[in-house]
């Protein structure tokens, strides 16, 4: 069991006051605040070691290459890698994804071949498909979900047809806080030879991920929600994916040698890792992933589902609150409305006075709200560093809401 006044002793940002209030961060599903130990890390990193990677022979050179290349093979060990060669760094989610859509699923798609997406999809897993959409006649086949969040990974494989040929999906929902059971959709989907990405942006910094059970072909992450920099992330890429994929960017470091009339690249997973990268970025990742490592994924879990619990039971005794999305299983994040005239950037406003940092609007989520027939919701998303006491100032400060919108 976790000591969540040490947790929260880790993070200089949690002492502070908003609006003469003690601060309650519940916004942790858009970015994770620092621990400490990344601070530290970030601030050693530039004051003492830095140099640029890859290219130097001076002793700066060698330490940050030697601090930047390890946090290959702890995104690795963090996701259940087989090997750190499978790991592409870069800076998140979005680029993770974008780098399949270019360098692998743009040469192999013609028109009318399918990608299967769930309506609850954050936008950066759609637009990149709505791009092969607009440019090469790709067919985007969309499944529902259920009425209280839930996705059947069932409704995902029977919309697999002879012409899918990649399953775009999200581990955790970043509105609902739903789980899905991708090793099932994986499994289904590989006896039928379709491809599958799975957006691990919510899921990985709240539970155990291990790509090699999960049996996907690219799993993407993002340092900010994880403890670390913005600016920071990385994508599992299997083996043999890897090596049916073209460049996706062009500079330095992806490629051996230069001439006037070619190019040689260079070996996976370099091949895909053009430029300077975000050095420093990916040093306090690593810092970041040692934190989380140490406190136990286990223990950041039985936590959080704690406060799910707590805060699920907390909010039902709200009749004038509508949560979107109960699933069982769900993560602890809390897309809601509430009766009356308050819109949710309104809510969001009252809260922040009283010095709780929540998120209003659409969540990067558009087809979601559609289909759950809302424009907005405001968002309360819990980290291991939060309490049952910030769900308790949560409630009153929704009571207030329900008091000044009626």
């Amino acid at each position: 069991m976790l000591d969540i006044a040490r947790v929260r002793a880790d993070f200089p940002i949690l002492s502070r006051q908003v609006n003469g209030k003690p601060l309650v961060y519940l916004d942790s599903g858009a970015s994770a605040q620092k621990p400490q130990v990344v601070i530290d890390t970030i601030t050693r990193a530039y004051s003492e070691d830095y140099s640029n990677v890859h290219r130097g022979l001076h002793t700066l050179s060698s330490i940050s290459t030697e601090n930047y290349e390890a946090v290959r093979g702890k995104i690795a060990s963090f996701l259940g890698a087989a090997s750190e060669d499978s790991i592409v760094m870069n800076s998140g989610t979005t680029e993770g994804i974008n780098t399949v859509a270019y360098g692998w699923a743009m040469p192999r798609f013609e028109p009318g071949d399918e990608i299967v997406l769930s309506i609850m999809e954050h936008h950066a897993n759609i637009v990149p498909w709505h791009f092969l959409r607009e440019r090469q006649g790709a067919v985007l086949k969309w499944v529902d979900i259920a009425a209280d969040g839930s996705l059947d990974p069932q409704a995902v494989i029977d919309a697999i047809g002879p012409k899918t040929k990649l399953i775009a999906i999200t581990h955790m929902s970043n509105v609902l806080g739903t789980v899905v059971d991708v090793k099932t959709i994986c499994q289904a989907a590989r006896e039928r030879g379709v491809a599958v990405l799975i957006d691990g942006s919510q899921a990985a910094v709240h539970m155990t991920v291990d790509v090699e059970d999960i049996g996907c072909d690219f799993y993407a992450v993002t340092g900010h929600k994880l403890y670390g920099p913005s600016g920071s992330g990385g994508i599992y890429i299997r083996p043999e994916r890897m090596a049916e994929m073209r460049p996706f960017m062009g500079g330095g470091d992806m490629i051996r040698e230069v001439r006037r009339d070619g190019i040689d690249y260079n070996s996976p997973p370099m091949k895909f890792e053009a430029g300077t990268p975000g050095i420093v970025q990916q040093i306090g990742l690593g810092a970041a992933l040692d934190w989380m490592t140490a406190l136990g994924m286990d223990n950041i879990a039985a936590h959080e589902a704690d406060l799910r619990d707590y805060a699920s039971q907390s909010l039902a005794g709200l009749n004038w609150v509508s949560v979107q999305g109960t699933a069982p299983g769900k993560g602890a994040m809390f897309s809601f409305t509430l009766e009356g005239n308050g819109h949710p950037h309104d809510i969001s406003t009252v809260l922040d006075k009283r010095g709780i940092a929540v998120r209003a609007g659409q969540h990067c989520a558009g087809p979601l709200m559609d289909h759950l027939g809302v424009a907005a919701t405001t968002r309360a998303s819990f980290a291991v560093y939060n309490t049952r006491d910030e769900v308790d100032a949560l409630v009153d400060a929704l009571h207030l809401c329900h008091e000044l919108f009626a």
